[in-house]
């Protein structure tokens, strides 16, 4: 791919944070030439990666400001291309592409006497693409903006989207914050009620509940049109489509609107490692091949996804994925992205049945997909440079060292990776060992694996747990008790104790031990019960567990107020006191029969027991920072459900005598399975 290598111009700071670099830089300077030998050609045939990257308003269709609509499209195995839809009764061939260069195929069509444009908006249209052997094909276009399933009707058309008053942004982005507080949403099931909730709904009713939480960043999954929405969005189908099964393309960006109002940072689940395998629908097959945007053969088949792979050396398949992230920022107003399945796009092998030890060989081999690699390079550093507030955030199970780090100094380009194996380990946990058997030094080691200067997303449980067939941490936790041993006027029940307990215990270690950032997936907070199902088949097309039932929380007799009143305490004790953007916690105590854990992280001291039986008085810990510290935060306070067996009202005062590695120690109250926050206050 390139001829010679040449040194990424920041390497050495990479080697600064990570010597044993030093032995794969050959590699490494080996990827960065591509990079750059890529980059460079884009520059020199396009005038700049920025303009490359501007396809949405050359291809797909554009209304011209004398009403003329100029279509165009990238077909190279096509015969002909024809447009029809409501403007012209549906005939097929009325209205035939002009061929051009390179595969790409050109109509336009002039505007009505006066001006006016000759296709209505919201009305409906199809391409009718005529294959190699002659069949005449109904097809979306791949840069169709607004797709819809008519009422009973299987198949999707393609919406004429054109506004007389399109949405009119009110708000700038917000400041890029130094760390995330992450609510990951999905729209369609924001509502109490069984249906697809709208972007409405969500703007008027879930913000201000994300807001009131302290969260600084909304995820939003499944926005690009997925025509089987049992998919959870994952397999995509109109890649610059808002999906319009929850309201109209005005009403998505007025939510990203309001959400900047708000100071929110809004983030966008982008899905560019594959595409769905939908002929009808999706890209699939688009121009009657099986190589267009996509590898032929076994290479562009993900056989455990079944889906289509793309292929990352094709000139119009890196216009079309690069001009689609530019698209969602430039016309949605989004904040950054979150990149799925960025694992299976690094290895050829796709990380199936692949543990990854973490030796250097598994990231440097001959495993690594070299093509893939180059385009993530390629839109991280495109997206950096054009968008100063820019996040970006990989889906990354393997651990790639450099996956994080600038595309300047040789890395990927990532802000963040997602921290996979920590909800992952909880699930171990609490699924498999009993209380007494915690592996105090493993939930610690686990919590701190991540690469130094490397920024990680902490999460204690996935989107993907809590599908059917898989239970949430609550769930897991509370089970069937919690169907009748929620009520605060129902008898004390030890499954719920335990269960409300350990909740917030884990958030909290979590939050502050096993990252940079938190995420969080909409309902987990309060401990939302049962399971996430879409409607299918196999329920009946049922609606009942596609939603979140928030008048559970609303219900002032139910304990699920107090872990959203935990989560809310919590993410507004980090917003004050910053402990995620700072370095890396010092942790001083791990005690294995006490189960208790003691760390340091930007001044507070957090203080963990997880014994289900045992409390301690006058337990000694280690502090390096003489002085008067406080409880600023609680898990056993009344507010948040428990016992309130600690007096807020103490003062804990410094012994100059050092313990645990820290230069002072203080002695504290810490009652079983609750976990509180010590701040310096004199």
């Amino acid at each position: 791919m390139a001829e010679s290598v040449s040194k990424p111009p920041k390497y050495d700071s990479l080697l600064q944070n990570d010597s044993y670099i030093k032995n794969h830089e050959k590699e490494i300077f080996r990827r960065y030439s591509c990079f750059e030998t890529l980059k460079k050609s884009i520059e020199q045939a396009e005038g700049s990666l920025s303009q490359f990257a501007e396809g949405y308003k050359w291809y797909g269709m554009n209304v011209m400001s004398d009403g003329s609509v100029v279509c165009r499209e990238w077909a190279p195995a096509a015969r002909a291309v024809y447009l029809r839809g409501d403007f012209n009764n549906w005939n097929q061939t009325e209205y035939k592409f002009q061929k051009l260069d390179h595969g790409k195929w050109e109509l336009v069509l002039p505007p009505q006497q006066g001006g006016s444009c000759r296709i209505n908006h919201n009305s409906k249209i199809k391409l009718v693409v005529e294959t190699a052997d002659g069949k005449l094909e109904d097809r979306l276009s791949p840069w169709a903006v607004m797709v819809q399933k008519p009422q009973k009707v299987p198949v999707y058309d393609q919406i004429f989207w054109n506004p007389k008053q399109p949405y009119e942004f009110k708000h700038d982005h917000p400041p890029k914050p130094d760390r995330l507080r992450i609510y990951e949403s999905h729209v369609g099931i924001a509502s109490w009620e069984g249906k697809v909730a709208s972007y409405k709904h969500f703007t008027e009713n879930i913000i201000p509940k994300i807001v009131d939480l302290g969260y600084n960043t909304i995820q939003l999954m499944a926005i690009m049109e997925h025509a089987y929405y049992a998919s959870f969005g994952y397999q995509v189908t109109s890649f610059f489509a808002a999906s319009s099964r929850y309201g109209s393309p005005e009403e998505l960006k007025e939510l990203v609107d309001v959400a900047h109002k708000n100071g929110l940072t809004v983030l966008l689940d982008i899905v560019h490692s594959h595409a769905s395998n939908n002929v009808v629908d999706g890209l699939n097959q688009f121009d009657g091949s099986d190589s267009c945007y996509f590898h032929d053969g076994p290479r562009g088949t993900h056989a455990l996804w079944d889906s289509r792979l793309f292929n990352y050396t094709q000139w119009e398949t890196l216009r079309f994925l690069l001009s689609n992230l530019k698209w969602w920022i430039d016309v949605y107003h989004f904040d950054g992205f979150r990149f799925d399945g960025v694992s299976s796009m690094l290895y050829h092998t796709h990380g199936v049945g692949h543990g990854f030890s973490g030796d250097y060989g598994e990231y440097f081999g001959l495993n690594v997909d070299t093509e893939s690699l180059i385009y993530l390079m390629l839109a991280n550093y495109m997206l950096h440079q054009d968008y100063p507030f820019m996040i970006t955030v990989a889906e990354d199970v393997s651990g790639m060292p450099c996956l994080c780090c600038p595309v300047e100094e040789g890395g990927g380009g990532f802000d963040y990776r997602l921290a996979m194996a920590i909800p992952d380990k909880w699930i171990q946990i609490v699924k498999e060992i009993k209380d007494d058997d915690w592996d105090i030094a493993n939930i610690v080691h686990t919590l701190e694996n991540r690469r130094y200067g490397e920024k990680c997303i902490a999460y204690a449980e996935s989107h993907d747990q809590a599908l059917v067939g898989d239970k949430t941490l609550a769930f897991r936790l509370m089970d069937k008790e919690m169907y009748t041993g929620m009520s605060m006027t129902s008898p004390s029940n030890p499954v719920i104790d335990r269960g409300l307990a350990l909740h917030k215990m884990i958030r909290l270690i979590t939050n502050g031990l096993g990252g940079e950032s938190y995420l969080n997936f909409i309902g987990n907070e309060f401990g939302h019960p049962e399971w996430l199902d879409f409607p299918r088949v196999g329920n009946n097309e049922s609606y009942h567990y596609a939603r979140r039932q928030w008048h559970l929380v609303d219900d002032e007799v139910l304990k699920y107020q107090f872990l959203y009143a935990f989560d809310r305490s919590m993410h507004h004790c980090e917003a004050r006191y910053g402990w995620l953007s700072s370095p890396p916690a010092y942790v001083s105590w791990k005690h294995e029969d006490d189960k208790v854990i003691v760390f340091e992280r930007n001044g507070l001291v957090f203080v963990f027991n997880f014994h289900p039986t045992k409390s301690f008085t006058e337990y000694k810990i280690g502090v390096q920072v003489p002085g008067t510290y406080k409880v600023v935060l609680d898990t056993d306070s009344e507010e948040h459900g428990g016992f309130k067996r600690l007096d807020h009202n103490t003062e804990f005062l410094t012994f100059n005598e050092g313990w645990a590695g820290r230069e002072n120690h203080i002695f504290v109250y810490i009652p079983c399975r609750t976990a509180f926050i010590l701040s310096k206050v004199g």
